[in-house]
């Protein structure tokens, strides 16, 4: 599992830290704050557990840097749930590899093309794209489906296909399905 922060700048000037966890392919977002303590980070972790205890059940280790905001208690809830903690080397970013993947991927996307005001926006937009990242947005190692693909329903022979097409990120990303 890896786990990491990133910042982003508001129009007016506030800086916001949003945290997340890649267990495999999915991402689950912990939070945004303007001021990431440890306690606060503590209290993410413990959140992302009572949330998503059954996803979590095959990781075996987390990685994450060497911020000062991941605290002893952090790893040891981690500890607790039977993973170990590995912290990337001093000043080496690429080291965590799917976590850096995923935040270029939020910024490319989302984040370098919209202005934001608030952290009530922030958050907004995060979970909308973390969704369609999630269910949607297509993997070229899962074979072109999104790491949670949709059920395949029971119809051997569709009918006459008709394309639904419905936005995200108010209207920045595009998403399109077939109608049954």
């Amino acid at each position: 599992m890896a786990c990491d922060f990133f910042t982003v700048d508001t129009a007016l000037l506030r800086r916001y830290y949003v945290l997340f966890f890649i267990p495999t392919r999915q991402v689950f977002y912990a939070g945004t704050t303007p001021n990431p303590t440890g306690a606060w980070t503590t209290q993410a972790a413990s959140n992302l557990f009572l949330r998503h205890a059954n996803q979590l059940a095959g990781s075996r280790a987390l990685v994450r840097d060497r911020g000062s905001q991941f605290i002893d208690t952090f790893d040891e809830i981690f500890r607790t749930e039977g993973l170990k903690v590995l912290k990337t080397p001093v000043r080496t970013p690429v080291a965590n590899t799917f976590a850096r993947r995923w935040i270029g991927s939020i910024r490319r996307e989302l984040l370098d093309r919209t202005i934001l005001w608030n952290q009530h926006q922030l958050e907004r937009l995060v979970v909308d794209y973390t969704e369609h990242y999630n269910n949607h947005r297509p993997d070229r190692s899962l074979n072109q489906l999104p790491p949670l693909p949709p059920e395949p329903s029971p119809h051997a022979d569709p009918p006459r296909l008709r394309v639904i097409k419905s936005t995200r990120c108010d209207g920045l990303i595009h998403e399109y399905r077939n109608a049954a």
